[in-house]
C-alpha cells in the first residue's frame, strides 16, 4: 500500500483508526494472542518512573498504555494519553472509569508540551504509522526531561527467517480475514502487516533514535523477533 504524499497517509491512518476504535482492544487481543497486554506491562517497567513521575503515552489509542502506568504506580503525578484520533480516545475514555489519566488530542511530530515535562515518553505501535520517524523521536525526545526515557513498542519490518516468512504470511494472510470478521474493515488489516513490511529493521530503528539525541538505546525482541521494544535515554 503506498500514499502520494505524507498528508494523504495522514489522512488515511486517522480515518482508519476512527474506524476500527470499537473493535481495536478485541482484534489487539485476538491477533496477538493476548501478548499485547504483557509488552504494554514490560514497557512500563522499562519506563524506570519514579514515584510522583510524569508519564505521556503517545498514539494513546483507547488508553493501554496509560492505564498500565497508573495500575503499576497509582502515585504518578501525572498520566497523559495523547492522540490525533479522536474516536479511539473516546472509547478510552468510556473505560476509564475513576482513573486520572489527561486526555490530550496531539499529533506526535508537533506535541504540545514544553521541553522537559516528563520522565517517561512510550508509544505503543505507532512508529510504522507516522510520515516522518526521525521526526516523531525528535519530538518525544524534546518533551522527556534530561535522564528520561523514550520507549518504542512496534513490528519491526519482519525478519527473512523461517519464523519470520510464516509471521509475515500469518500478518498478511490471516490477519486481515480476522479484521474483516471481528472490526467489519479488513482493509484496515491489511494495511497494516504492509506498514510492518516498509518500517525499519531493529537496529535501524536503533539508530534513528540515538541520531535524534538518544543514549544508551538498546531494544528487546519479543514474539520471537516480530516485536521490538527500544529504550533510549535522553
Amino acid at each position: 500500500m503506498t500514499f502520494n504524499s505524507a498528508s494523504e497517509k495522514r489522512q488515511y491512518v486517522n480515518a482508519m483508526f476512527a474506524r476500527i476504535a470499537h473493535r481495536y482492544d478485541l482484534m489487539n487481543r485476538v491477533m496477538t494472542g493476548g501478548q499485547d497486554v504483557r509488552w504494554r506491562r514490560l514497557m512500563v517497567r522499562k519506563a524506570a518512573l519514579p514515584p510522583g513521575g510524569r508519564f505521556l503515552d503517545v498514539a494513546t489509542g483507547t488508553g493501554d498504555v496509560a492505564f498500565e502506568a497508573l495500575r503499576q504506580q497509582p502515585d504518578l503525578a501525572l498520566v497523559v494519553g495523547a492522540d490525533f484520533t479522536l474516536p479511539m480516545m473516546y472509547v478510552g475514555q468510556m473505560r476509564a472509569a475513576a482513573r486520572p489519566v489527561r486526555w490530550t488530542g496531539a499529533d506526535t511530530l508537533c506535541l504540545p508540551f514544553p521541553d522537559d515535562t516528563f520522565d517517561a515518553v512510550a508509544s505503543g505501535f505507532l512508529m510504522r504509522n507516522v510520515t516522518d520517524v526521525a521526526a516523531a523521536l525528535a519530538e518525544q525526545r524534546r518533551v522527556t526531561r534530561p535522564g528520561g526515557r523514550v520507549l518504542v513498542l512496534d513490528v519491526p519490518r519482519p525478519p527473512d527467517t523461517p519464523w519470520g516468512r510464516l509471521f509475515r504470511f500469518y500478518f498478511h494472510q490471516i490477519v486481515p480475514r480476522l479484521g474483516g470478521l471481528i472490526s467489519g474493515q479488513p482493509d484496515a488489516y491489511t494495511y497494516l502487516p504492509h506498514s510492518a513490511d516498509t518500517f525499519l529493521r531493529p537496529n535501524e530503528l536503533a539508530a534513528m533514535m540515538e541520531s535524534v539525541g538518544l543514549r544508551h538505546v538498546r531494544y528487546q525482541m519479543l514474539m520471537l523477533g516480530t516485536v521490538a521494544l527500544h529504550v533510549g535515554v535522553k
